[in-house]
């Protein structure tokens, strides 16, 4: 998806990130997923900063207690995977999107740790004008804002072990004051503070 003509104010900063989204198509999964979702990136200003948020812990959940964006699996009367992350934002943090804040849509990307369903995961970033008022439902135990200037840092960008199925892998992350942020979430950030000056 190519970047939308966004008529909101937009801060320097969501301006890059909007330019960068026009000049790119993303790589959009290969083939049948077993199920996909819808995450939102949000950028608001004054500091430029994205939402996280720190999903609640649950039994079954293999991103039970971890780091991530506002989103989820998408549902049947979803007419696409935008709406799909319009929709789990409000319901996770009680923030109202609309398509004139969207700026386009990432690569999508999927676990590269073996689960018994493939869930590939598209990630929408949308500029808001301010940070809003947050609800949070319980499915999510924290939200914060993040400033990119602290995600820029490269003193926060090293590699954590984790441990999975008996074994320990190292992940590249960003660490926080309070939490570590690894696996989908990084690949979903990265990228995107490339678009302001580093890597893409």
């Amino acid at each position: 998806m190519r970047q939308r003509r966004v008529r909101l104010p937009l801060s320097p900063t969501q301006w890059r990130i909007a330019s960068a989204l026009a000049r790119r198509q993303p790589v959009e999964h290969p083939t049948a997923a077993d199920a996909w979702a819808g995450v939102a990136l949000l950028i608001a200003p004054d500091p430029d900063a994205v939402l996280l948020i720190r999903r609640a812990e649950r039994v079954g959940d293999p991103w039970s207690g971890h780091i991530g964006l506002p989103g989820g699996r998408r549902e049947p009367a979803d007419s696409d995977l935008i709406a799909t992350a319009i929709r789990e934002t409000e319901e996770e943090v009680g923030c109202l999107l609309d398509t004139s804040q969207l700026l386009g849509t990432l690569d999508d990307v999927w676990p590269r740790t073996p689960l018994p369903r493939v869930v590939v995961v598209r990630p929408a970033v949308f500029a808001l004008p301010d940070r809003p008022a947050l609800r949070l439902s319980a499915e999510v135990a924290d939200a914060f804002w993040v400033p990119l200037t602290d995600l820029q840092d490269p003193s926060r960008y090293r590699d954590t072990i984790v441990s999975l199925y008996g074994q320990d892998r190292a992940f590249p992350a960003y660490y926080l004051s309070d939490y570590i942020v690894w696996g989908l979430t990084e690949r979903v950030l990265t990228p995107v503070l490339g678009m302001l000056g580093g890597e893409e």
